[in-house]
């Protein structure tokens, strides 16, 4: 009952921004005025998620050509190349610091075979944790961003249509940001599973903590503020939430 009074009253009384807001992007760039895209919410529902459109129409396109400005892939890219590995090529063996760390069971690189040829299983679970560490996706600075796109991100009104989705029942005023197919999966795991417990919101948890800071929040920090909501949240912890959310809502850099 909460999520829909809410929703409907912000709708009335942010109509005439609503409105603004589709006459710009009509005149600045072709497209669709509604950006949809599959995401997944609660219980890994999935629908469809709906922003303003802040990108040109081939963002999501042209989202590979921009893979090294990746916030939260940077971190892992270092730590990659400054990784040592030796390899022992008469006993197939995998000598990796980070690795020997990660998995002090594997004294000896179990060798696996695959379509592809041979694989040290050493290599398989690093990278499966290279890419969970990598889920999410954040461009600062992101060139697809048109130029109301950076206005209307920056003060959050890109989401307001998401208003609509929490009438229609796919989300709630507050909770877990709904994650795109690619970034769900990689985190459907024992660690991290219990984020998909809560329900998808509009603001949430993570938004509070550092949004509107100087400071970025590295990919851990966020996943376990998605599993700490999933296990605390309530209609009271809601509450706190969106009221931190107004003064968190406009962010001092351009992302």
């Amino acid at each position: 009952m909460f999520d829909i009074i809410f929703a409907l009253c912000a709708i009335i009384v942010l109509s005439p921004i609503l409105l603004l807001t589709v006459l710009a992007i009509k005149v600045e760039s072709k497209g669709p005025i509604i950006y949809r895209a599959k995401r997944v919410g609660r219980n890994y529902y999935i629908f469809d998620f709906l922003k303003f459109r802040s990108m040109y129409v081939d963002a999501d396109k042209r989202l590979k050509d921009f893979k090294s400005l990746n916030q939260y892939s940077a971190e892992a890219s270092c730590k990659e190349e400054s990784a040592k590995k030796l390899i022992d090529a008469d006993e197939n063996k995998l000598i990796d610091d980070d690795m020997s760390t990660d998995y002090p069971e594997m004294d000896e690189a179990t060798l696996l075979f695959d379509d592809e040829g041979e694989v040290l299983e050493g290599e398989i679970l690093h990278k499966k944790e290279e890419e969970q560490k990598n889920a999410f996706v954040k461009i600062e600075n992101d060139p697809r961003v048109t130029r109301v796109g950076r206005i209307i991100r920056k003060y959050s009104i890109d989401e307001l249509p998401q208003l609509f989705n929490i009438l229609n029942g796919d989300m709630s005023v507050v909770g877990n940001r709904p994650l795109p197919l690619y970034e769900a999966e990689l985190l459907t795991s024992d660690e991290y599973i219990a984020r998909f417990s809560a329900p998808a919101g509009l603001t949430g948890l993570w938004q509070v903590e550092k949004r509107g800071g100087t400071s970025k929040m590295s990919p851990e920090e966020r996943k376990a503020l998605d599993v700490e909501y999933a296990a605390k949240y309530s209609f009271w912890f809601d509450m706190k939430i969106i009221l931190r959310t107004f003064t968190a809502f406009i962010q001092k850099g351009e992302v």
